[in-house]
């Protein structure tokens, strides 16, 4: 069956007090996707800013969800912290805690969690630390949508449990022919024509092409963009310009598993 819609979604809230990451604003990211993703104070994010990406998301009917890291500001969440599965989900617990609350707070609910960087990383290749995640997200958030790699430990464990899930489809970053992404700590600029090709591509073939230069199939259900990538606002107006001229309906993760149900 031709695909006829996609979430588009995009990391927000990065920066830290005075401190911001990435060239666009959240204001403009927010104008292009579908979902968010929102720092919950450990890579990024603080209170204040947390606040105000929700209230945002709110007010331009954009689903929300919470985008829980290591405990690591300085490296942005992009360095892998040896600590025991236990405690890592029960930071995850907790930042994903504090973001529901402001989600309640202006009167909606969060709609995902995914998982930022390195910590999105271990748990894709790590079965145990992706289990006792899936466990605790059962028993808390049963019913909120976790965003995985389809070709994640996370995804087939949650997916064997019963915890909905929605595979990502990064436009601006490398895979490999393992289908998992090129973990990368800085990016390099992107021309955003090429990655408009390559989202599109994506969604009308399910090939992507590999840094070894092979095609491999791909399954996904959104389409992410990181706000840190140099050129992001250029990235994400090309890819949602592409798709809608494609016609494809960009929509909400959850609007998706609605379809499927």
């Amino acid at each position: 069956m031709a695909r006829t819609m996609v979430d588009l979604n995009c990391d927000l809230g990065e920066g830290y007090g005075q401190w911001t990451l990435g060239e666009a604003s959240d204001d403009a990211l927010m104008d292009l996707i579908s979902s968010a993703n929102v720092a919950t104070g450990f890579h990024a994010g603080d209170p204040n800013l947390m606040d105000r990406v929700v209230r945002l998301g709110v007010e331009r009917g954009v689903a929300l969800g919470a985008h829980p890291g290591y405990r690591d500001l300085q490296g942005f969440g992009r360095r892998v912290i040896q600590a025991k599965p236990e405690e890592l989900v029960n930071d995850i617990l907790y930042q994903v805690g504090a973001l529901r609350e402001f989600a309640r707070r202006h009167g909606t609910r969060l709609q995902h969690i995914k998982p930022h960087g390195a910590l999105y990383m271990e748990a894709a290749k790590d079965e145990t630390l992706s289990r006792l995640m899936v466990e605790a997200l059962l028993k808390s958030s049963p019913d909120t949508l976790l965003f995985c790699m389809d070709v994640s430990k996370t995804c087939a464990v949650a997916e064997a449990a019963g915890l909905p899930v929605i595979r990502e489809f990064y436009a601006d970053r490398d895979y490999d022919r393992s289908g998992s992404i090129v973990f990368a700590r800085r990016m390099r600029p992107l021309d955003p024509a090429e990655v408009a090709d390559k989202c599109l591509r994506a969604c009308r073939d399910g090939k992507v092409r590999t840094v070894e230069g092979d095609d491999i199939d791909i399954a996904f259900d959104s389409i992410c963009f990181h706000s840190d990538t140099p050129g992001a606002l250029a990235i994400g107006t090309a890819v949602r310009n592409a798709l809608l001229n494609a016609g494809l309906r960009i929509v909400a993760a959850a609007d998706l598993v609605a379809q499927k149900r």
